[in-house]
C-alpha cells in the first residue's frame, strides 16, 4: 500500500498475486502474458473508474420503483502512450464502448534516456472530458511527464487526469508526485528499484514487446 494520497495500489490478494506470477515468468507465452495481463488491467481500470466524478440520477425500474445510484459527470477519454499503452485499449473499450481514444507517441532514447515528444491525435473537447492515461510501466517517469504536459496544453486540468499502470518505480512514483501532487496514479505495483538501464526488478521485462508478441526469444503458442 502507498502512504501517499493520490497513489492508490491494488489491494493486495492471492489472485492478484497469480496474476503477477504468471504475467512476469520469464517463460510465459504470448497468450499465457497477454491473458493475464488483460485482468490485471481490467482490475486497474475498474479501480480508476472509483475515482471518476459522478452525480445522483433516479431512474424507474421494469415493476414502477425507483431507482437512485451514480451516473457519470462527464465523458470519459481514454489516451495510450504508444505503444504500450494501447495494451489497455481493449479493456477500456469494453467498460466505456462510446467513449473515444486518444494516442501520444513519445520515444525514450537509449542512450540519454530523455523521452522526445513526437505525435498526437486527441478528441475534440478533450479539455472537458476526465482522462484515463494509460502508460504501463512507470521508470524515470519522464515518459510519462511529457505526456502530461501534451495533456495540459490541450486544456486537460491535473485533477482531471487519472494515470492507469501496471507497475512503477519508487523514484518515477516520487517525480510524478513532487511534480504534480494532485494527480492520480493507480498502479498494480510498485517495485523494488531499477537496474542501471531502467528496467525495473523484479519488473516484468519490456511490457509492450511482450504483450504484442515482439520480445526476443517470445513463444507464441
Amino acid at each position: 500500500m502507498s502512504t501517499l494520497p493520490n497513489v492508490h495500489v491494488l489491494p493486495d490478494s492471492a489472485w492478484l498475486s497469480h496474476l503477477h506470477l504468471s504475467m512476469r515468468n520469464r517463460s510465459a507465452n504470448l497468450n499465457t502474458f497477454t491473458h493475464h495481463a488483460n485482468q490485471v488491467i481490467r482490475l486497474l481500470l475498474q479501480s480508476a473508474a472509483q475515482h471518476l466524478p459522478y452525480s445522483d440520477e433516479t431512474v424507474t425500474t421494469p415493476i414502477g420503483d425507483p431507482f437512485t445510484g451514480k451516473a457519470l459527470v462527464r465523458d470519459v477519454c481514454g489516451v495510450s502512450v504508444i505503444r504500450a499503452g494501447e495494451s489497455m485499449e481493449s479493456e477500456f473499450r469494453a467498460m466505456f464502448p462510446h467513449q473515444p481514444i486518444g494516442k501520444i507517441l513519445i520515444q525514450r532514447d537509449k542512450e540519454s534516456k530523455l523521452p522526445h515528444y513526437l505525435y498526437s491525435h486527441l478528441p475534440a473537447g478533450i479539455a472537458g472530458m476526465s482522462v484515463m492515461l494509460f502508460e504501463p510501466m512507470l521508470a524515470t517517469g519522464g515518459s510519462l511527464l511529457k505526456a502530461i504536459d501534451i495533456l495540459k496544453e490541450s486544456g486537460v486540468a491535473i485533477e482531471n487526469m487519472i494515470v492507469v499502470n501496471v507497475l512503477a518505480s519508487p523514484a518515477g512514483i516520487q517525480r510524478l508526485v513532487e511534480t504534480w501532487p494532485d494527480l492520480t496514479i493507480i498502479t498494480s505495483s510498485i517495485e523494488k528499484g531499477m537496474t542501471d538501464s531502467a528496467f525495473m526488478r523484479p519488473g516484468i521485462g519490456d511490457f509492450g514487446d511482450r504483450y504484442f508478441g515482439t520480445y526476443p526469444g517470445v513463444h507464441h503458442e
